[in-house]
């Protein structure tokens, strides 16, 4: 579990490494004059000066949110640019939609340059398996995932049609029992999912149920991360964890964003953010191959 100081330690590593990483490009590309590569140098040097300065009245006063606020204002433009250029991007609530987490999420896409949310839906839970059956019944090819035993997998089905797009016979049948509300374009294939869980968790029928949903997204191969804000309790990283889905813990704070969108262009799948994490962010050398 990492505490806030290390928090910012990390965010100005990173971005430390960032402009290093472009004075080594620039070296290497040749297309720079000396006055250019010597202006960087100066860049780089004072930008490394003001996160030295940054750390040091953090660890003095232990005003840690001014601190990151400040490091992530430095850095996050430069990493987070055009990261998500052109993907389409849905959203899963499992609850009803939490207005500030999906207006973080869609901040994230637009600093990234992202196309917007494709689609969203919040589903209703805990759900009824007896009128899921009923709407099943009347569908001869749905008629297999009918039945307590079989909720797991109806919700890998949903969780399949929601990312692939197309004809979603499942979802046709099951929405007026199970979605709260619906937006978007069905059809395209998402090339990221970012999932919410905005009730507590689940027993019985409804755990087993939303247990096949975030398998089902991690089985897609499509960047699918869980999301959650900082003081989110409690928590639903080990959900994720268990359905081996990336996760963020930091939706609300800005290097939350970066990783979300890292994760969502690519970066190393894991668990990020400032409770129980891996780390702040993904690991930065293979960020720097991907940008």
């Amino acid at each position: 579990m990492f505490d806030l100081r290390y928090h910012v330690a990390s965010l100005a590593a990173v971005f430390v490494a960032l402009l290093i990483g472009i004075l080594v490009g620039v070296g290497l590309s040749g297309k720079v004059d000396d006055a250019e590569k010597n202006q960087l140098r100066r860049e780089a040097a004072a930008l490394e000066r003001r996160l030295d300065a940054i750390g040091e009245r953090q660890a003095n006063s232990g005003r840690v949110d001014e601190a990151t606020d400040e490091v992530v204002e430095l850095g996050y433009p430069l990493l987070i640019e055009d990261r998500l250029r052109g993907r389409r991007v849905g959203l899963l609530f499992v609850g009803s939609p939490d207005r500030e987490l999906e207006s973080a999420v869609r901040a994230t896409l637009e600093d990234a340059g992202g196309r917007g949310l494709t689609r969203m839906r919040a589903l209703n839970v805990p759900i009824d398996p007896e009128r899921l059956d009923g709407a099943l019944a009347g569908r001869p090819a749905l008629a297999g995932y009918r039945g307590p035993g079989r909720l797991r997998e109806l919700g890998k089905l949903l969780a399949q049609e929601f990312v692939f797009g197309g004809d979603a016979p499942a979802w046709d049948a099951l929405s007026p029992q199970l979605v709260v509300e619906q937006r978007g374009r069905a059809r395209p294939r998402l090339q990221g999912i970012v999932v919410a869980r905005n009730v507590g968790p689940q027993q019985g029928d409804t755990a087993r149920f939303l247990a096949g949903v975030f398998e089902g997204l991690a089985s897609t191969g499509t960047p699918a991360v869980g999301v959650e804000t900082s003081t989110d309790e409690p928590s639903a990283v080990q959900a994720f964890e268990r359905a081996e889905l990336s996760s963020v813990d930091d939706i609300d704070l800005p290097a939350g964003r970066l990783a979300l969108a890292l994760l969502l262009a690519g970066g190393e799948p894991g668990h990020y953010g400032v409770k129980e994490a891996d780390a702040v962010l993904p690991p930065f050398e293979q960020l720097a191959e991907s940008g």
